[in-house]
């Protein structure tokens, strides 16, 4: 008996074609195929703007980095305890503990007014206390009882001397303020150094940050572009977009043409 339904099917699909063998499927494998291979193609074809984009900047973050001026850090640490006064079992029990509290007491007391002016009088350095408290940090090392103290300037020597000056007359004043009972002091445990490299700023790190925003930059830039650009410039993306076969190519005839004008 004649099956018309099985007749139309199999000339619609022939038997052991596969959909990948078909002129056109709208499969989303072979859509993100496409999407893949046109933004390769894409990257590949506009690969000089990117290259473009990071280049430039790159060059901008090296070279404002190499104009601005440096500056240095010099660091020391400060370890604040208690004289018991010979007497070694008065304060180890609860002792710990209450100066690690303490500790954080005497990093205020260091950021102060008072310590500045005695260390610019002490150096003769031209600055106010306002601009030394604000190059100068401050900090409590963990849970420990000591105080580390850190002071950024563009010169090295500067940096370090005024560090050790604070950590002297912080040491000075809060053992002159801690009589009687409590008798606490506060030592000098590691003096500052001269600093020999700068922390900032750094040429190589920039210029690492630099080429990845560059990169996505000229990325973005480049999509962008393809995106805005709305003509066919190839007969694969014309099957593409229509969704059918394409059975001839007409060429540009425009050279013939102007050849013609001529005569």
């Amino acid at each position: 008996m004649y099956d018309e339904s099985h007749y139309r099917d199999e000339h619609v699909v022939p038997r052991g074609a596969t959909q990948a063998s078909l002129p056109y499927s709208g499969a989303p494998e072979s859509e993100q195929f496409f999407s893949l291979r046109e933004a390769l193609r894409t990257v590949e074809k506009r690969l000089w703007a990117i290259a473009l984009v990071t280049l430039l900047c790159v060059g901008a973050s090296v070279g404002f980095s190499l104009l601005q001026t440096p500056v240095y850090v010099a660091s020391t640490k400060i370890l604040v305890g208690q004289d018991t006064g010979g007497d070694q079992q008065a304060n180890l029990a609860g002792s710990v503990e209450g100066l690690q509290q303490l500790t954080q007491t005497m990093v205020e007391a260091i950021n102060s007014r008072p310590v500045a002016d005695a260390v610019i009088r002490r150096l003769e350095v031209q600055t106010t206390p306002r601009t030394l408290l604000d190059n100068l940090t401050i900090e409590q090392i963990g849970e420990t009882q000591f105080i580390q103290l850190s002071y950024e300037d563009t010169d090295p020597e500067r940096a370090s001397s005024v560090v050790n000056a604070v950590a002297d007359v912080a040491s000075e004043r809060i053992s002159q303020a801690s009589t009687g009972a409590s008798n606490l002091t506060a030592t000098v445990w590691e003096r500052a150094t001269v600093p020999s490299a700068p922390v900032r700023p750094d040429p190589v790190r920039n210029g690492l940050l630099a080429l990845g925003l560059g990169l996505m930059l000229g990325m973005g830039m480049v999509f962008l572009l393809e995106y805005l650009d709305d003509s066919w410039r190839s007969p694969e993306e014309v099957e593409r977009v229509s969704g059918m076969p394409m059975f001839g190519v007409i060429p540009n005839f425009e050279e013939a043409k102007s050849r013609q004008e001529r005569y």
